[in-house]
């Protein structure tokens, strides 16, 4: 009588877990260009709003009643 013998080594996963661990170190490092705004100076932006001194045109005199 013949006998069968199944052998599994279990080590057919290791390809993908390898796959799967470089997949999330680089979807790490994206975020982190992402979320920090990358290796770029920060830019400092300073906005000055000022406007000229403007006075306003002086108003004629009230003409005087008549009387």
């Amino acid at each position: 009588m013949a006998e069968e013998t199944h052998t599994n080594s279990g080590g057919g996963g290791s390809g993908m877990a390898f796959i799967v661990g470089a997949l999330v170190v680089v979807v790490a490092v994206i975020a982190y260009f992402v979320f920090t705004g990358g290796v770029t100076q920060k830019k400092k932006v300073d906005i000055n709003v000022s406007a000229p001194q403007v006075e306003a045109p002086k108003v004629p005199d009230a003409p005087k009643p008549a009387n």
